[in-house]
């Protein structure tokens, strides 16, 4: 069958999404994932937006060995040149310059004519072939832009030496009929459109993203271009897994494939959810919590008696293994390593007895944990922010009669441990006043958000919280059977993360591209 290629854009259209903000530890994080998963690009970022988002792209570029590695450029020299710089060291980069065509953008964004356009794009196309074998080139708003012009702007790409021609829905405006009419046209009109790979980007505005990608990959289409869990700018991009295992569901109609290890979508999905904050939807496809449960007599019965009856994806397919083996409190350390294996984390026998310590704590408040609760446990902290501040202990007092209060100790980064007592409006408040009072930091709490990790009145709780500090912001993550405390350890986590950004030179501004 036909190969689609994956152009997974988490790391750059996905931290656009509102309240994201990755580091370089966590970029790298879900970049070896993305490894692991398959895909065959990576868009590492924007390494013109600033120093810091520059060194980022380069800890990708040089980490990453088996995708190709790309950065985001304008179609500007010096935004080429900072491509250039933070890509030194990938085994196999890739510029991707863009350049909007829309007759709006034309006129109220770039205020050119649409010979300016093409002169622009092409002088930047042979500018970039100096420093790269392998250019993308975006004509950003492809989809409102005039078909005719649309060829030519194509034709001129592929002349400059363009490797790869994209052509997005940037504002999410497009029908499968419509998107996949373009590409139709551009493979029967333009000369020399079997030398290149064409290319679908898509945003969910009006929710037809999936759809529209696969739309392009019936007429034509070389490589989707996605990301993890959709997310993205204003209401997301092409889900990625989405895509995949429409492809490989339904082989029989689409005749294409992806080179993805499928098996690896559930934990991907979790690691971009974890990291970035953003909560999967129960009733998301494919990595919803609801995706495989069916809850109607009907279903269950049916079920029963044969699974592909409501069933036409087996969870297994993208890693969702039920293990057999039940740890709870009197389970030993073989156990829990082999668990560990079993759930695919390889961690060295200092992190296993660190985890097995943590592992201990939670079998002493949960008679029976499960694989979200380990996953939960050992993902909290896979990757730290120096801890400048360490939650020690809180106490919560609280009665619908009176004011609640909480007193919080914290170690400070010189090994000193301070305490205070605050009152607040609720008790989430009040141990965030006192945490605010020990280390004198003056925060705007942007968003708070609390879901269970598991089912059951001992489930674990997962407090997402982001922080803004003047035009910073970041995001903490905490768990605990207690909400309180992972309310606290969130926090104190989302600080810590404060502390760390105002030593990272420069910010990225995010900005609305393609």
């Amino acid at each position: 069958m036909r190969k689609i290629y994956i152009f997974d854009t988490t790391l750059r259209d996905g931290e656009q999404s509102p309240g994201v903000n990755l580091n370089t530890k966590e970029k790298l994080e879900i970049a070896y994932q993305l490894e692991k998963l398959g895909v065959d690009r990576i868009e590492a970022g924007f390494p013109a937006a600033s120093p810091g988002d520059l060194a980022a792209v380069n800890a990708v570029a040089r980490a990453v060995k088996n995708a190709t590695v790309i950065g985001l450029s304008r179609s500007r020299e010096q935004d080429i040149d900072a491509v250039v710089e933070a890509l030194k060291g990938a085994q196999d980069p890739c510029l991707h310059l863009f350049l909007a065509t829309s007759p709006i953008h034309r006129k109220h964004k770039l205020r050119m004519e649409k010979e300016q356009v093409l002169e622009t794009a092409e002088r930047a196309i042979r500018y970039a072939k100096q420093f790269f074998s392998k250019i993308e080139f975006s004509a950003e708003d492809a989809g409102r832009t005039e078909l005719d012009f649309l060829c030519q702007v194509t034709d001129m790409a592929i002349k400059a030496g363009a490797s790869v021609i994209n052509i997005p829905d940037t504002v999410g405006y497009m029908n499968p009929s419509e998107y996949g009419h373009i590409f139709k046209t551009l493979k029967e009109q333009v000369p020399g459109i079997e030398k290149i790979q064409l290319s679908a980007h898509c945003h969910d505005d009006l929710g037809m993203a999936t759809a529209n990608a696969l739309a392009a990959i019936l007429n034509g289409a070389d490589q989707i271009e996605g990301t993890i869990n959709g997310i993205g700018e204003r209401a997301g991009n092409t889900a990625i897994e989405e895509v995949a295992m429409a492809l490989a569901t339904r082989s029989d109609f689409f005749g294409a494939t992806t080179g993805l290890n499928l098996k690896e979508i559930a934990k991907t999905s979790r690691l971009v959810s974890r990291l970035t904050g953003m909560v999967v939807p129960g009733n998301k496809a494919i990595v919803g919590a609801n995706a495989f449960a069916h809850e109607s007599g009907i279903h269950q019965d049916g079920m029963l008696k044969e699974k592909t009856t409501y069933e036409i994806i087996s969870p297994e397919t993208i890693g969702l293994i039920d293990s057999k083996l039940v740890l709870g409190k009197h389970s030993g350390r073989a156990a829990f390593r082999e668990k560990l294996i079993d759930l695919g984390y390889e961690l060295s026998d200092e992190a296993v007895n660190g985890a097995f310590a943590k592992f201990k704590d939670l079998a002493d408040k949960k008679k029976n944990v499960s694989d979200e609760d380990i996953r939960a446990m050992l993902e909290e902290k896979l990757v730290d922010a120096p801890e400048v501040y360490t939650l020690e202990q809180i106490q919560v007092s609280y009665g619908n009669q009176s004011t609640p209060n909480a007193t919080l100790s914290i170690r400070m980064a010189d090994g000193s441990v301070q305490e205070t007592r605050a009152e607040g409006n609720g008790s989430v408040d009040a141990i965030y006043n006192a945490i605010d009072a020990l280390t004198s930091e003056t925060v705007e709490l942007e968003d708070y958000s609390i879901k269970s990790v598991t089912h059951g009145k001992d489930a674990l709780g997962e407090v997402h919280v982001v922080l803004k500090q003047g035009d910073v912001s970041a995001q903490g993550r905490g768990v605990s059977t207690d909400i309180l405390e992972a309310s606290a350890r969130a926090y104190v986590d989302a600080l810590n993360r404060l502390v760390e950004k105002r030593k990272t030179p420069g910010r990225r501004d995010k900005m609305s591209l393609i």
